[in-house]
């Protein structure tokens, strides 16, 4: 059983005073570095084992966990990435971060089902000074979009903005220029990280009645800050995209990969475009 492999992986065997073995939790939880939901989970899974609960926190960076983890996702049939919450006498689990009051149905035993999902992503607002003929087009694609997605939920529904209020709101004369990114940050040269910034300077100077934009300097040296780390953490720069396996390590080095690129989206964000 795959439960049974745990004990090597993650404690030496308990045993009560009384010389009775102490059954080991089949609550588990795997988690990789460099995942944002894993961290955000910490408190949650903390919080519930304070309140007598036992889930076993499984980091994929060891070989044994990664090994627990494909056996368990080959015996129960699923996929999942970090974190994943898993019983593993049931086969019952979550993919991905939930709210404490999910992860208490899932201690009680209950199927938790997957979380609605967007169609698809919204239609890109038109850029500033498009004639009105791209406006009213795109603002009856994204009223179709927003009603396709009703499933999401009322309260969703609710914190999405309007499309006046997009169109009202400051926009992008034109897409930024993009810095190396996944494999090709990790190959980047200060060179070429310098050459971006210049670009990035003429593009906010074109674009500076847009709110929250950063100094570029900044940006140029979290990216070169961010290629080293890489290099650091060893991840791998292949001459092709990867053949998707199920490989734990290589999928633990990929979520570190998917990790510094959500970041770096993030510092683009500041430049005011989605």
């Amino acid at each position: 059983m795959a439960k049974e492999e745990v004990l090597e992986a993650v404690v030496e065997e308990p045993v009560d005073v009384d010389g009775t073995e102490e059954e080991l939790s089949p609550w588990y939880v795997f988690c990789s570095t460099g995942c944002g939901f894993c961290k955000k989970s910490e408190p949650i899974v903390e919080e519930l084992n304070n309140e007598g609960y036992d889930i076993l926190v499984l980091d994929m960076a060891e070989p044994d966990n990664q090994k627990l983890n494909q056996e368990l996702q080959a015996e129960y049939k699923t996929q999942c990435g970090t974190p994943w919450f898993i019983n593993a006498d049931t086969g019952k689990g979550i993919c991905g971060y939930r709210e404490k009051d999910v992860l208490l149905k899932w201690l009680a035993g209950e199927d938790i089902p997957i979380p609605p999902r967007p169609t698809g992503a919204p239609p890109k607002v038109p850029f500033q000074g498009s004639t009105n003929k791209e406006e009213l087009a795109w603002k009856k694609e994204y009223k179709k979009w927003l009603k396709d997605n009703k499933h999401m939920g009322d309260d969703w529904v609710g914190r999405q903005k309007s499309a006046n209020d997009l169109i009202d709101g400051p926009r992008p004369k034109s897409d930024p220029p993009r810095p190396p990114m996944g494999p090709q940050m990790a190959q980047a040269t200060d060179a070429d990280f310098d050459k971006w910034g210049g670009e990035m300077k003429v593009w906010q100077e074109e674009n500076k009645h847009l709110p929250n934009l950063q100094p570029v300097d900044n940006v140029v040296q979290q990216l070169k800050v961010r290629r080293d780390q890489m290099a650091n953490q060893g991840v791998p720069v292949p001459p092709a995209p990867p053949v998707v396996n199920n490989n734990a390590q290589l999928n633990t080095l990929d979520a570190k990969v998917q990790s510094l690129e959500v970041k770096l989206d993030r510092i683009l964000s500041h430049f005011g475009v989605k």
